[in-house]
């Protein structure tokens, strides 16, 4: 079968490319081939379902990779206004908290089936269940396997992503693989925007807390990254917004790594201490078991007291001044062993892939290969969560579909 173009997988990237492919030109073909019996699937979960579609601050800080610089044309070009208009003519409008930018349904759903109306009212042809197994080097573009079919085409969009999800969604990393033994130079794949494990004693016993704290990641005791949110305790360890945040690293760098929760960082350390000691004077005779309540989670303040040596059916006419600081730091710098993350399967990105020499950072055109296109996920570009892992997903998608259209 011959088309005009081929892109290999129906998620976020491929989706926005078919259709900005047949919305300025009706006359191509345009073949879309998914290895999931229906497109989108990923993305339909998103954002816990709610799709945080993009961010109004796209600064390239927010995006990472061994050339983070790659992805700031494209960023620029087609950017957070370029891609709203596009997806409020395809029936989807935005609506911003603060600075991340949502569906105004509020559906991920709803963004998946927008895209795919859109292609299907527009002509673009979707194989589901297709997987592809080969891609041909032929005289005047390419032939592209899968499975038992076979397309001849000019151009080939590879938006398959890389691992993250996994297989249920259809992330396994087969293009990755059969793009890396062609010879293409990979960058090394850890899970980014995960959840973090912890030796997890602490952890057990605070299992379905969540505190608002500054979280920081050491590695080998110097400070990576800090992020201010809502943590989440886990039989395994830790979650949350600024968990996920500062997660990128823990599989990338060696050394001993730690994380750090400043469970009141609106208060310092020697504010801490007064308010701790004025309060055990003012309450001599209170078991320590309820010492803390309502001053911090209770059962965050019973961990803290036994972890500085304290037992819950002594008085708080027991605490010594040094007992007192001991606590405040315990508070200020809640310190838990890093044992590495829940993988693959629970991250939202994959950081490493393609390795961005190999393409055009204007166009996502291979230099070797002309007309071989690769974008979103699997480039070794990864965003930060707040809506920048799509928004990439959308400019490298319109990128590469508008240099197909003869925009290079």
């Amino acid at each position: 079968m011959k088309t005009d173009v081929i892109i290999i997988g129906g998620g976020a990237a491929g989706l926005c490319a078919a259709v900005r492919l047949k919305r300025e030109n009706r006359n191509l073909t345009v073949r879309i081939l998914e290895r999931l019996p229906r497109v989108g699937k990923k993305l339909s979960v998103t954002g816990n379902g709610r799709c945080n579609i993009s961010n109004k601050n796209t600064d390239i800080s927010h995006f990472h990779g061994e050339n983070a610089e790659f992805c700031r044309y494209a960023l620029q070009k087609y950017d957070v206004e370029f891609c709203k208009n596009f997806f409020e003519d395809i029936g989807v409008n935005y609506v911003f908290k603060e600075d991340k930018a949502y569906p105004s349904s509020l559906q991920a759903s709803s963004v998946v089936d927008c895209l795919r109306f859109a292609a299907e009212d527009l002509g673009v042809i979707i194989h589901t269940d297709t997987k592809v197994t080969n891609i041909q080097v032929l005289k005047n573009g390419y032939k592209v396997l899968a499975d038992k079919l076979g397309f001849e085409t000019k151009n080939v969009i590879i938006a398959t992503g890389l691992y993250s999800g996994g297989e249920k969604y259809g992330c396994d990393g087969s293009m990755f693989s059969l793009l890396k033994k062609a010879g293409f130079k990979t960058v090394n794949t850890t899970p980014a925007i995960v959840q973090i494990k912890t030796e997890n004693d602490i952890t057990k016993q605070l299992k379905g807390i969540k505190v608002n704290a500054d979280a920081s990641l050491k590695i080998g005791g110097k400070l990576i990254r800090k992020e201010y949110g809502e943590v989440l305790f886990c039989d395994y360890g830790l979650s949350g917004p600024p968990i996920m945040q500062i997660s990128r690293e823990v599989s990338r760098s060696d050394g001993a790594k730690t994380v750090t929760l400043d469970i009141m960082p609106e208060t310092d350390y020697n504010q801490l201490v007064l308010q701790i000691a004025k309060r055990a004077k003012l309450m001599p005779e209170r078991p320590l078991q309820e010492f803390f309540t309502g001053f911090i989670n209770k059962r965050i303040g019973q961990v803290v007291l036994k972890s500085a040596g304290y037992k819950l059916s002594e008085k708080a006419e027991t605490l010594t001044q040094n007992g007192i600081k001991k606590i405040a730091s315990k508070i200020k710098n809640m310190e838990f062993n890093v044992t590495g993350t829940t993988g693959f399967e629970n991250s939202q990105v994959t950081a490493g892939g393609l390795d961005t020499k190999q393409f055009k950072g204007t166009t996502m055109e291979s230099y070797e290969y002309k007309n071989l296109y690769a974008i979103g996920e699997i480039l070794d570009i990864d965003g930060d969560c707040g809506g920048y892992n799509l928004q990439w997903a959308w400019s490298s998608a319109m990128a590469a579909a508008d240099s197909v259209l003869g925009d290079k």
